[in-house]
């Protein structure tokens, strides 16, 4: 670019400005509204935009920019942004999200094994379970406790992730995080990708590796191809106790074929993701048993966010140097 021309680099105005240090001088910084009004009239010309993480925000400060050329998101899959024109360069926060999202793939998979969601209820409920829990419930427990009765007792002991078969669906760069972070669990790694590399196998042979694996965890992106690829049929051949982690996106999995797994108390899940989303408040999925639910934010810290500026800022570096830009996606190059 004319080196006397900064390039004008859209940023969302609730960005704090140290996250912005590391830019080059070669780009001026244009702040953009958190969202945008519909009566608002106001446009800006801005040649690099960085999307606030809401696609229906995200279209509405779209509508009332000029000049876009290259879209970089911050997101690790870029479904929610195909709207973009063509003449469009979009990049993708590949890498950016491997330490934020494979922590959170271990931690509800380390949730699970110990029923840690179990005992956080009983605590709720002033309840002191140990290691047996009685038909019922607890509140049911108590009541034949004070009035001496004793009921069946059912047992109710955590699981331990050693020597656990783990079935990674999307080895990307975040699944491959997520196999550095279980590795020390001593537990055996089956890898799943579109198509079949060493070491991985192909999506299509994902029917005879699902009733082996004890826990599958679900990290590939939304595409035509992945929509309701674990069905009622998919997730019928779990093994009985298999545990389902989905930090993909929702509509991978079939909600309702879920469901009714989960109450038949065939299997359980853990989710960061759900179809629909948000989850309605009266959702079945939500009083399903043996199921974890956190509200989209596997990859959502601090970290992310200083990981993402400092990818973003190197990006604007490369275009202020006439280099080629890193990440591009699905649309025409710069």
């Amino acid at each position: 670019m004319n080196p006397t021309t900064k390039l004008r680099v859209g940023i969302d105005e609730a960005i704090a400005d140290d996250l912005l240090a590391g830019f080059p001088d070669g780009a001026e910084i244009v702040r953009l509204p958190s969202d945008v009004a519909a009566d608002e009239t106001r446009t800006w010309e801005v040649d690099f935009w960085v999307p606030p993480f809401y696609q229906s925000v995200a279209k509405r400060v779209f509508a009332r920019l000029h000049g876009v050329k290259v879209v970089q998101s911050l997101m690790a899959g870029v479904d929610w942004l195909m709207w973009l024109p063509d003449d469009v360069t979009l990049c993708d926060g590949r890498t950016i999200h491997n330490i934020s999202t494979s922590e959170w793939a271990v931690a509800a998979v380390l949730a699970m094994m110990k029923r840690l969601p179990h005992y956080r209820d009983r605590q709720a409920e002033h309840f002191w379970d140990g290691q047996v829990a009685w038909a019922g419930g607890a509140k049911d427990a108590a009541a034949k406790i004070e009035t001496r009765v004793k009921p069946p007792l059912l047992l109710v002991l955590g699981d331990e992730l050693h020597g656990k078969k783990v079935l990674i669906v999307g080895y990307g760069a975040i699944g491959a995080a997520i196999e550095e972070r279980l590795a020390p669990f001593g537990v055996a790694v089956t890898r799943v990708a579109r198509s079949a590399r060493e070491g991985v196998h192909a999506v299509s042979e994902l029917d005879g590796l699902l009733p082996i694996a004890e826990i599958v965890i679900l990290i590939l992106p939304m595409t035509a191809e992945t929509r309701g690829l674990m069905d009622a049929r998919r997730i019928a051949l779990l093994q009985p106790g298999a545990l389902l982690v989905n930090a993909a996106r929702g509509p991978v999995v079939e909600t309702d074929a879920l469901v009714a797994a989960l109450h038949e108390g065939r299997i359980s899940a853990a989710l960061d993701v759900t179809d629909p989303e948000p989850l309605p408040p009266d959702h079945a999925l939500w009083s399903a048993p043996n199921c974890l639910i956190t509200p989209h934010v596997a990859a959502s810290t601090g970290g992310l966010l200083t990981r993402g500026f400092a990818f973003t800022a190197t990006q604007v570096q490369r275009l202020v140097d006439g280099k080629p830009l890193e990440n591009i996606v699905g649309k025409a190059g710069y």
